[in-house]
């Protein structure tokens, strides 16, 4: 048995055996939260609230990461052809009105919520306090419908968080790069006047 058929084997039995994950139907919130974050929307009302709120750069960094990551996810997800969990029969799975086919790894609802939610974090430790559990609800909407593997949903909250950590080393370098270049400015001609 290679490593695929081991995590698979894997995934498998942690969606069978897992009491956190009923077949039956699940609860409008649930669904509620598979629906609305397909391709990233639920983030823009989310990122309206905290601009609302006066997080205006906080906002604007989550939306970036998220919007850096979704394509990266769809990226990953053509190289790694994986099939989804066969679950069309299940309540479970029938309470999504999308059916997707394409490949179950990376979960792209979890990329895009990690880098929205970890942009959050890095940029303001009281907004993510809000935003975390919104991210979780939505990585949890995807095992719970049926969508995704396990190892799908964290691969993909993996890579949305690598994504918005790289942001803010990139943001950092850039800030740090442009301190230096004012700090040169104002004593080069101290230098220059004293040669």
């Amino acid at each position: 048995m290679n490593g695929e058929d081991e995590l698979e084997e894997l995934d498998e039995d942690s969606l069978h055996n897992s009491e956190a994950l009923p077949t039956r139907r699940p609860h409008p919130v649930i669904i509620a939260a598979s629906v609305t974050a397909r391709g990233g929307l639920l983030w823009l009302p989310v990122a309206g609230l905290l601009a609302l709120a006066g997080k205006k750069k906080t906002a604007k960094r989550a939306l970036t990461a998220a919007a850096v990551a979704m394509p990266i996810g769809h990226l990953v997800s053509v190289v790694v052809h994986r099939r989804r969990p066969q679950a069309a029969s299940m309540p479970a799975r029938k309470a999504l009105p999308e059916h997707p086919d394409s490949s179950s790894f990376p979960s792209k609802h979890a990329v895009t919520a990690a880098a929205f939610g970890t942009a959050t974090a890095l940029e303001d430790r009281g907004a993510a306090v809000f935003v975390t559990p919104l991210v979780l609800l939505v990585a949890y909407s995807r095992l719970r419908t049926r969508v995704h593997w396990p190892t799908d949903v964290l691969g993909g909250l993996l890579i949305g968080a690598v994504v918005a950590l790289a942001q803010a080393g990139i943001g950092r370098s850039a800030k740090a790069r442009a301190t230096a270049c004012r700090f040169a400015a104002i004593v080069r001609p101290v230098f220059s006047d004293h040669s």
